[in-house]
């Protein structure tokens, strides 16, 4: 009963970061809202009996694309300061 409740706690959770991911204005905001439907994804994968899945997805999926992210944004923002 207990993971029935939490599964649809982070399912919720998650389409509703994914609509911040989608919708919001500021670039910083919609990338910290996809690494968290990411990282739910990968408690939902490790509630769903997949260790191995869990841990790529918040590796990459969360970690590593987040962070790649945030360091396009950064060098996008300072080729355009210096035009």
């Amino acid at each position: 009963m207990i993971n029935l409740i939490i599964t649809l706690f982070l399912g919720v959770t998650m389409l509703i970061m994914a609509g911040v991911a989608i919708y919001h204005k500021k670039l910083s905001v919609a990338i910290i809202a996809a690494g968290v439907v990411s990282l739910f994804a990968s408690v939902m994968y490790l509630l769903l009996a997949a260790p191995d899945v869990a841990m790529t997805e918040a590796s990459i999926g969360s970690g590593l694309s987040t962070i790649i992210f945030f360091y396009v944004l950064n060098k996008i923002r300072k080729t355009n300061d210096s035009k």
